[in-house]
C-alpha cells in the first residue's frame, strides 16, 4: 500500500534535503564546476531523473532555501501589519537573529558555502537573482501595506536600501568570524545604519511614520 499522503510529502521534503546536502558537500569539496547533475544523483543513491524532479538546476541543487527565504520574509511581513513596513522588517530580522535562525546564522559551515559561492561566477549570479527577487518582494509588500501601487518608487527605494544592508551585515559578520569575532555583534550595526538610512530618505511617508499610514 502506498504511505498516506501526510507521510508521502515527508519521504518527498526528506529525500529533496538529501541530495541537497549531498550536493552541497561535494561542491564545498571540490567546487561547482567540478561536479556534475550525473555524480550527485550516484553519491546521493537516487536516478539522475530523479535529481531533476526535485530541482531544475545545479545552481538550486546549491541554494535549496531560495523559496524559503522568500516565504518567511512574506510570512514575517504579514505577521506584523499593525507596524510600520520599516518597524514589520526590523521586527523580523531581530527576531531571525535572536532565535538563531539558519538563514540568518553565521558558522564555520556557512563561511565554507559562502566561499564556495564566490568561487563561481555562476553561484555568485544566483545570488544576485535571489537577493534582487527578496528585495522586489519587500518592496510590493511595503508598497501593499501603505496601500499604494506594487511598483511605488519609494517602497522600491525602502526595500533596496534595506535588502542592500543586509547583505553587507552579513558579509561583515562572515569576515568577523575567522578572527574570533561575534558575526552577529558584527552584523546589527550595519542593519541599524541601514535601517536609519530608510528612516531618513522616507521620513513623513507611510513606510516610516505611523501617522501617516493609511
Amino acid at each position: 500500500m502506498p504511505p498516506p499522503p501526510g507521510r508521502r510529502e515527508q519521504r518527498k521534503a526528506e529525500t529533496r534535503q538529501a541530495i541537497s546536502d549531498v550536493a552541497t558537500r561535494l561542491i564545498i569539496e571540490r567546487g561547482f564546476e567540478a561536479v556534475s547533475m550525473t555524480e550527485i544523483a550516484d553519491a546521493a543513491g537516487v536516478s539522475r531523473k530523479t535529481v531533476f524532479n526535485y530541482f531544475a538546476s545545479k545552481e538550486q541543487l546549491v541554494f535549496d532555501r531560495d523559496e524559503e527565504a522568500r516565504q518567511l520574509l512574506r510570512e514575517g511581513m504579514a505577521a506584523r501589519t499593525s507596524m510600520t513596513p520599516l518597524a514589520a522588517f526590523q521586527g523580523l530580522v531581530r527576531e531571525l537573529l535572536d532565535t538563531g535562525h539558519p538563514l540568518l546564522r553565521i558558522n564555520a559551515g556557512a563561511a565554507s558555502f559562502w566561499k564556495t559561492v564566490a568561487q563561481s561566477t555562476v553561484l555568485v549570479a544566483h545570488a544576485r537573482q535571489l537577493q534582487a527577487l527578496l528585495t522586489d518582494d519587500l518592496a510590493q509588500l511595503m508598497a501593499a501595506s501603505a496601500r499604494r501601487p506594487a511598483d511605488d518608487a519609494e517602497a522600491r527605494l525602502g526595500a533596496s536600501m534595506l535588502m542592500a544592508s543586509m547583505v553587507a551585515a552579513y558579509e561583515q559578520g562572515l569576515r568577523v568570524l575567522p578572527c574570533g569575532g561575534d558575526p552577529r555583534q558584527a552584523m546589527l550595526p550595519l542593519i541599524v545604519r541601514g535601517a536609519t538610512g530608510v528612516l531618513v530618505a522616507l521620513a513623513g511617508t507611510p513606510y516610516t511614520d505611523p501617522s501617516a499610514r493609511p
